[in-house]
Parts: C-alpha cells; structure tokens; sequence
C-alpha cells in the first residue's frame, strides 16, 4: 500500500498539480498585492477618497448593504484589469521567445549540405564514383 501511494504521489501529474497550486497561491498574493497597494489608491486619489462601504437602506429593519457590493465589484474590476496586465506581458514575451529562430537540427544542416551539392553539381562526380567503387567490388 506505501509502494502505491509513493507511486500516485509521484507521478507527473500529481507533481505538476501540486506545483500549480503552490505557484497559484503565490500568484495570488502578487496580485491582491498589486491591487491592494499600487491600484486601489491610485484610484482612490483619482475619485477623492470615496468609499461606498457605508451605503445601505433598510427594509422592514433589515440593512441591505448595497455599498459593499459596490466595493466587491470595483475590486473584481481592479483584479479583472490587474490581471489582464500580467497576462498581456506574459504573452509579449512568449511572442519574444517564439519569434526567436530555433537552431537547424543535424538533419537539416545535413540536408541542406546535400541540396547545395545538389545544386552545384558536384554531387554528381560524388554519386558515380561511389557507383563505380560499388561496381568494381
């Protein structure tokens, strides 16, 4: 049973999970972060320091808080933006990556060498002495 166990912990799978969510979870903190201290009071300078916190009315003695939903969603907006900030640069340099030219492969510098000998008609001289030498044996 420990034999099985080690082996389903183990697995690739398993493991690139496990780094997922460590690494989401810290992604997390970056980005409540990055709200929190660098967006959330800009905006707040940009709108004068208005906080909707404590907008509420009351029906039948019930206080329904309609300024702290309005909190939730500027806050799911500065996220949503946040987001989309680290995403966009993400992909810029992926593209960077992805435009970069890939190093030919032996098969290709080797093909290449065969097409210009081809090409220059050298190959011709190369293929019928190797043609005669497989004759003469």
């Amino acid at each position: 049973m420990l034999k099985e166990f080690r082996e389903f912990a183990i697995k690739g799978n398993m493991l690139d999970l496990a780094i997922a969510v460590v690494l989401g979870a810290a992604f997390g903190a970056v980005i409540a972060s990055l709200v929190a201290d660098i967006f959330t009071p800009l905006i707040g300078v940009i709108t004068g320091g208005v906080d909707f916190k404590g907008r509420a009315f009351t029906v039948n003695g019930v206080a329904v808080n309609y300024g702290l939903f309005i909190n939730a969603l500027i806050n799911f907006a500065i996220v949503a933006f946040a987001l989309f900030l680290v995403v966009k640069a993400v992909n810029r340099f992926r593209k960077q990556e992805a435009a970069a030219p890939a190093a030919p492969s032996n098969e290709e510098v080797l093909l290449t060498e065969i097409r210009d000998l081809l090409k220059s008609g050298s190959a011709k001289a190369v293929v019928s002495s190797t043609v005669a030498e497989k004759a003469q044996v």
